[in-house]
């Protein structure tokens, strides 16, 4: 069960409870367990090899559905602004190379929870997000990003920025009330700083520009240095450091081939 839970990136706990409601749900025993650990009943492998053939089927109807429109084949994969540029950067590039024919559809989220609800309405076959999402979900971590601190060149600013010079400091943050904008308050009153609000913008092509305009910093992930750095910008790292696991999540059933292709593609480059 640990090495199950760990596998799915769940607590353990948490993946005992679902087990357990399950078998509430279905009145049957699916595991007998015994003080060594447990093993699937009679009972339970009937219930996987039905379920199996389950999503089978609705994999075929996915396949079915897909193809309805003739050499047109359609990915769509949920992220925030924070985290197209690594979208479009380096997954994106790796992926379209070797499946010209797939059309990807990027699926603007508002923040992490943006991302889940959009996998679990499926109108997104995958989603980029960071860490951590709900149990029902499965993560596949792909990297560690640091957020740094973007600011107009001319700053009196060390390399690596404390956290408490954030007070006061004139920020380019997300809107109020977005689920990005909540994290960040929250980084903020983990460290006891309170920045000065001098824009706010969820549009990503419209960050670096509020930098220079509002003469404002920005914090953003690191996959956003070198474009940063194109627009004159200056990129410093804080201290201590922020870092957050970024992970393509999905529902826990079977994926359409495309989506397990950008999956298996993904992972190839992945950096944790």
């Amino acid at each position: 069960m640990t090495d199950a839970a760990k596998s799915l990136y769940i607590a353990q706990p948490a993946l005992s409870r679902a087990i357990r409601d399950l078998e509430r749900e279905l009145g049957m025993t699916l595991f007998a367990r015994s003080g060594r650990g447990v093993v699937v009943t009679a009972q339970g492998r009937r219930v996987v090899k039905l379920a199996k053939e389950a999503l089978d089927a609705v994999h075929e109807i996915e396949a079915l559905a897909t193809h309805t429109q003739p050499g047109v084949v359609e990915l769509r994969i949920a992220a925030p602004p924070s985290l197209e540029p690594a979208l479009a950067g380096r997954l994106l590039p790796a992926y379209t190379s070797d499946h010209p024919g797939v059309r990807v559809q990027v699926v603007r989220c508002d923040g992490r929870d943006g991302v889940v609800n959009a996998i679990r309405e499926q109108r997104a076959d995958l989603g980029l997000t960071d860490l951590p999402v709900p149990a029902d979900l499965v993560s596949h971590p792909l990297d560690r990003q640091e957020i740094v601190l973007v600011s107009p060149p001319g700053l009196d600013l060390p390399e690596s920025v404390p956290m408490i010079r954030l007070t006061g400091m004139r920020l380019v943050l997300p809107p109020a009330g977005s689920a990005r904008r909540k994290e960040f308050d929250q980084l903020f009153a983990t460290y006891g700083v309170r920045p000065v609000v001098a824009a706010e913008t969820d549009e990503r092509g419209g960050w670096l520009p509020a930098v220079r305009s509002a003469s404002a910093s920005l914090l953003a992930y690191r996959g956003t240095s070198e474009q940063a750095a194109r627009a004159g910008l200056v990129v410093r790292s804080l201290n201590p450091p922020v870092r957050r696991v970024i992970a393509l999540v999905h529902t826990r059933r079977r994926l359409p081939a495309i989506a397990q292709d950008f999956l298996a593609v993904a992972e190839g480059t992945a950096a944790i």
